[in-house]
């Protein structure tokens, strides 16, 4: 992805209905968002182009199919987050993170194996 997608609530609240739907008929979309969320056609296709255009989805023969998964926006937007907040440093993250947060011998675990799964050059890369 070459720009960040930083979802607005809007954006995100027809996201989630995309996301749980897709692939979805435009038609049927605009359904969906009048009455989960009472929009009007108008607003459902100005916030699905905004979506497009931030390339997290893709509207082709008004079917909308998704390009990045709610995972995969939200993995983007953590290492945005640690990038310009933290200077890209996870470990002050995570000290900012944790504050004077005690953890659980689970979380450290967890935690560990999940740096050990993710080290340069590991075996599961």
């Amino acid at each position: 992805m070459k720009q960040r997608a930083i979802l607005t609530v809007a954006e995100e609240r027809l996201a989630l209905i995309i996301w749980r739907e897709a692939p979805v008929n435009s038609t049927k979309l605009v359904e969906f968002a009048a009455a989960e969320m009472s929009w009007k056609k108008s607003s459902t296709y100005t916030v699905l182009r905004k979506l497009c255009d931030k390339g997290v989805f893709k509207n082709e023969g008004a079917t909308i199919s998704v390009l990045l998964t709610r995972d995969e926006l939200i993995a983007c937007q953590s290492r945005s987050f640690v990038e310009d907040t933290f200077g890209g440093s996870l470990p002050k993250f995570i000290t900012s993170f944790f504050g004077d947060c005690e953890i659980t011998e689970e979380q450290a675990s967890e935690l560990k194996l999940c740096i050990d799964e993710h080290k340069a050059g590991g075996a599961n890369r």
